[in-house]
């Protein structure tokens, strides 16, 4: 059977005919006058998810200028800062902050650090076999859910798992290795590594392997072409991958509750804590409007030092 259109036995594919029909459809539904609003169009869903957050963010702020009132457990209705007063002077919230803080940046640290060799060799390496190899290890934590992690933790880390198992074997232990601050870190630093890897990795593949190659035949050792060479140059995707781990990390929620045990808790447990067990709104309210603040403020730091990374999606600077 041939193809030719002009021959009697050419059969219109069905699809064919669908597209046909879904096009007449979208010029009856959007003219092609309106072509110059296509854009707008099509930025209408972020824009509208965007503003049910300001709207979420401005019913927060609205909240947490009200007191709860402890006789009728209702907010007052007058307006006051006394919820900011409140967290300003208490040590235990200026912990917690501190702790947060503290918590998204080791949590930077350590990921880099293990995130930057494993996206150098999935770029660098020659072997399809590797490459592959680490791209499953890479993508597989994605189909796994943050809280399943944090269990599977839960059980390497635990007095009877696995890693007192080998303590064991050398006749030391068993230690308490979980519901303490390096466990919450190390549970951050496991679930931000993929993240950290994939703004590594394009960062890395735009830098030419032939500019290593260069730096050797000028006498630099591989330790010095890292260091002069491919650090800087893949600068924009380490601070990209400090931005999007610090963000995440300092707003977790799962990993300071299951891995600290209650004692280790970040701000945004401090903020489930007011809206779902105390109902205190206003204080809940007032200390998520702080995380935003925080937040903004430690990006806004690392932006006006270092720029915005990959984030900043190829701006000049």
């Amino acid at each position: 059977m041939t193809t030719d259109p002009d021959n009697s036995d050419f059969r219109y594919p069905l699809r064919w005919r669908l597209m046909d029909g879904a096009e007449r459809l979208l010029e009856i539904v959007w003219p092609r006058r309106f072509g110059r609003f296509t854009g707008w169009l099509l930025l209408l869903p972020a824009l509208l998810l965007v503003g049910i957050l300001v709207l979420g963010l401005w019913q927060m702020a609205e909240s947490s200028l009200h007191v709860l009132d402890r006789n009728t457990f209702l907010p007052s209705e007058e307006y006051t800062l006394s919820n900011y007063g409140t967290i300003w002077q208490s040590a235990t919230y200026f912990k917690v902050i501190w702790r947060s803080v503290q918590g998204a940046v080791w949590t930077v640290v350590f990921t880099l650090l293990l995130a930057f060799p494993f996206a150098y060799v999935l770029v660098r390496t020659p072997r399809a076999w590797v490459r592959k190899l680490l791209l499953i290890a890479l993508f597989l934590p994605f189909f796994i859910g943050q809280v399943v992690r944090a269990y599977g933790i839960l059980i390497v880390l635990g007095t009877s798992g696995a890693v007192n198992d080998v303590f064991g074997l050398i006749g030391v232990g068993p230690y308490r290795l979980l519901f303490n601050f390096p466990a919450v870190v190390f549970g951050l630093v496991q679930y931000m590594l993929p993240f950290a890897v994939l703004m590594l990795a394009p960062a890395l593949t735009s830098i030419p392997q032939e500019t290593e190659t260069a730096a050797s035949s000028l006498g630099a050792n591989w330790l010095r072409s890292m260091r002069h060479v491919v650090l800087p140059m893949a600068k924009p995707g380490i601070v990209g991958a400090s931005l999007v781990v610090m963000t995440l990390s300092l707003t977790d929620f799962a990993m300071p509750a299951m891995l600290g045990g209650g004692s280790q808790d970040f701000i945004a447990n401090a903020i489930y804590d007011q809206f779902f067990r105390t109902a205190d709104q206003g204080l809940g309210s007032a200390l998520a409007l702080l995380l935003v603040a925080l937040g903004s403020v430690l990006v806004a730091v690392i932006i006006g030092l270092f720029g915005a990374g990959t984030l900043g999606m190829g701006e000049k600077k």
